[in-house]
């Protein structure tokens, strides 16, 4: 399945307290399962929150379940971005 990366505008989001994070991962969560329950394939790898923002790495069919996500979570996808490629340090080896 491609992976992509969604980078989210949510004010403030870098200063919120562990419990709204958690309660964030929550909702999310929740609307992710009912998403798969409706034979849906849409995964969360991890979110890295930076400032106002949150970048956001998931594997699903195409963007249009990342936008439906969105829409039923109520977190924003303010630009989604399908990954072409992985690179890390062990890319430089022959």
């Amino acid at each position: 399945m491609p992976r992509y990366v969604i980078e989210r505008d949510i004010p403030e989001i870098g200063s919120a307290e562990r419990d709204a994070l958690r309660e964030a991962s929550q909702q999310s969560n929740g609307v992710l399962a009912e998403m798969k329950s409706e034979k849906k394939n849409i995964q969360w790898e991890h979110s890295y929150v930076a400032g106002d923002k949150t970048f956001c790495i998931y594997i699903a069919d195409d963007e249009a379940l990342i936008q439906e996500h969105a829409e039923r979570s109520g977190f924003p996808a303010t630009t989604i971005s399908l990954v072409k490629n992985i690179i890390d340090p062990v890319t430089a080896e022959a």
